[in-house]
């Protein structure tokens, strides 16, 4: 049970990185924020709860089966500011510019359904290049 759950932590440092460490650099370089960072200064400390972590982009043309990273350029969830509930949803540019493909969009109207299913309001942080070419017309019905 020991090694799963350091398998499971691993998984989420994995994802938390991002496009990596030298994309994370190139952000600060730009005097920019990560996604991650934007949330956590946003929202009430410890209180956000990140949706769909592990989700990955489906494409496997030009080469994308080989670049799936965790969370699909998007980091989703809720949280609260000041004690009320909001969900919010903050494009990582680390991660192919913070691209929209199928699966980035499915997340963020995941988060949107949920919030109008409970009465809070959502926030956006766009920090996107836009869709995800490699796609073609399935990141374009992302939007």
């Amino acid at each position: 049970m020991k090694d799963i759950l350091a398998q499971l932590e691993s998984r989420r440092e994995t994802a938390r990185q991002g496009g990596g460490q030298r994309r994370i650099d190139a952000q600060h370089a730009k005097g920019k924020l990560t996604a991650r960072e934007r949330i956590d200064l946003l929202l009430d400390e410890g209180s956000f709860e990140e949706f769909d972590m592990f989700v990955a982009h489906r494409c496997t043309d030009f080469g994308m089966a080989e670049d799936r990273p965790a969370g699909d350029g998007v980091v989703t969830g809720w949280g609260t500011i000041n004690g009320r509930q909001v969900y919010v949803f903050s494009q990582d540019f680390t991660v192919m510019g913070g691209s929209v493909s199928e699966t980035h969009g499915a997340k963020i109207c995941k988060i949107m359904d949920m919030a109008i299913q409970n009465g809070a309001p959502v926030i956006g942080i766009n920090d996107s290049g836009g869709a995800r070419i490699q796609e073609g017309v399935a990141s374009l019905a992302a939007y």
